[in-house]
């Protein structure tokens, strides 16, 4: 049973927020980032649906949080937000 990987896209906004991370921060957060496009509702990583929309979800990385949207019917998720986690949710 083949599953297709979902189309990862970075908002403009969200890979500067990325690009301003520590180094080994950055590679945990693709290497997350990896493993939702393969499975956007993986168990491995805590994922949690963010309160008052309908697709938007958010996983933790340590102390960083990565706000994203997962459209089924186009197989993409698009990245929104990636912060600290005590200015993500601003």
């Amino acid at each position: 049973m083949s599953q297709k990987q979902y189309e990862v896209v970075f908002k403009k906004s969200a890979l500067k927020e990325l690009q301003s991370l520590p180094q080994r921060v950055q590679q945990k957060i693709l290497d997350a980032v990896q493993l939702l496009s393969l499975n956007p509702y993986t168990e491995l990583l805590q994922i949690k649906k963010m309160k008052g929309a309908e697709s938007l979800y958010r996983v933790r990385i340590q102390d960083y949080r990565v706000i994203y949207v997962i459209e089924n019917h186009l197989i993409k998720i698009t990245i929104i937000k990636i912060g600290h986690r005590k200015e993500v949710y601003e």
